[in-house]
């Protein structure tokens, strides 16, 4: 009888965990969007896999996704909308191919597809699947993160690196407000990988981003 109770008691208690691990990850409830943009060339080294034997030279869209400051990886994987390419129009296709494509394979629609599914879908409440693809490329288009450390001679460079502060005061100076900048370790060498700007609920204001997670501020940034 006693092994009954600890069976039942420990079933109750998974399921109250799986309950919990839903609705922090499913729910769709957020407060924030984290707009990232990848470096190709980093992405490239470290996943090993691009289809292109020389990555593109320009910041691209890695997603939108909506983020809670208790938790930024959540929500993810919500119950929604699946992503439907007939929503994508000739036009929007034609953006996204310059502004997102998949640096590591060449098929650009699987991989809009796994960022709606995974991110966008959490926020559709707010954004439907064309808006969230457009205002996307929008916000790309906006603040050119190529164009914007090209002109404070932040460019790829073989030998040269920059400090954290370095990248995101050049950001900061033309957005007014603080990126997040991501790095990628590669054959002990800190590599520049991501950008992150981020938006309110409604993905219209730039907001500062919160120093979550990010390059260490002590260790040389390479930009390649």
């Amino acid at each position: 009888m006693a092994m009954l109770k600890s069976s039942l008691a420990f079933l109750v208690l998974a399921f109250a965990f799986f309950v919990c691990f839903i609705m922090s990850t499913g729910d769709g409830s957020y407060d924030y969007f984290q707009f990232v943009q990848q470096w190709p060339p980093t992405t490239c080294r470290v996943r090993g896999k691009c289809s292109n034997p020389r990555p593109i030279q320009i910041f691209t869209i890695h997603g939108l996704w909506p983020s809670n400051y208790s938790n930024p990886t959540t929500p993810s994987n919500c119950i929604g909308s699946q992503f439907k390419e007939s929503m994508v129009s000739p036009r929007l296709r034609s953006k996204l191919k310059r502004s997102w494509p998949n640096v590591e394979g060449s098929n650009d629609t699987r991989f809009w597809e796994g960022e709606w599914n995974k991110h966008g879908r959490c926020s559709q409440q707010t954004l439907n699947q064309y808006q969230y693809f457009e205002r996307s490329h929008e916000m790309w288009h906006f603040h050119n993160i190529t164009n914007i450390l090209k002109n404070a001679s932040i460019v790829p460079h073989p030998t040269q690196t920059w400090t954290y502060s370095d990248i995101v005061s050049t950001i900061k100076a033309v957005t007014q407000t603080t990126p997040l900048v991501r790095c990628k370790q590669h054959k002990k060498t800190q590599l520049l990988h991501e950008v992150v700007l981020c938006f309110e609920y409604k993905a219209l204001k730039q907001i500062d981003c919160n120093r979550t997670a990010g390059c260490p501020n002590q260790q040389a940034i390479s930009f390649q």
